[in-house]
């Protein structure tokens, strides 16, 4: 009898601490097109079908002027799908259903992290029952994360002296 060779998967629990390599490359990260549109129609589904806990924070955000910053409900980041993400922040917040895999979730944290996007962790039953105390963290999240864009903004003018930071006169388009 030949000796066949058979798939072997590694235990979750032995690749949760190391996150995965992300090129941040074109559109899709290099991920395939199939994949990205797989992605876009299952976070299109996902918003169809919310939970009341997500529903109600995408309320509160609609409502909110966070001036430049706008939260995007079911976002496409890489190869993960993110219940709220901020672009010109790098921010995403997740929303712990009950029932979601913690080693799966830690992994996705872990990836996201490695192409500069802060994940903030909040429990659904939080956002039911004390939506204040949740907005109020993560207006001190964005906070937080401003400052980090400025502090590097400044490290990067100071490693580069002789790049010039000014902006075009925009007046004397008319």
């Amino acid at each position: 009898m030949t000796d066949r060779k058979t798939l072997q998967l590694r235990d979750l629990s032995e690749i949760a601490d190391t996150a995965p390599a992300i090129k941040k490359k074109g559109r899709g990260w290099e991920i395939s097109e199939k994949r990205l549109d797989a992605l876009h129609d299952r976070a299109r589904e996902m918003r169809r079908h919310s939970s009341p806990a997500h529903k109600a924070l995408a309320e509160k955000f609609a409502k909110a002027d966070l001036g430049r910053y706008k939260f995007t409900r079911y976002a496409v980041i890489g190869s993960a799908i993110v219940d709220f993400g901020c672009a010109n922040l790098g921010m995403a917040i997740m929303l712990d259903e009950e029932g979601a895999d913690p080693v799966l979730a830690k992994r996705r944290d872990k990836s996201l992290e490695e192409v500069g996007i802060r994940v903030m962790r909040i429990a659904a039953p939080d956002v039911l029952a004390d939506m204040d105390a949740v907005l109020a963290r993560i207006t001190a999240g964005m906070r937080l994360r401003i400052a980090d864009k400025k502090a590097r903004a400044r490290e990067h003018a100071a490693a580069n002296p002789r790049q010039d930071y000014s902006r075009p006169n925009r007046g004397d388009r008319r």
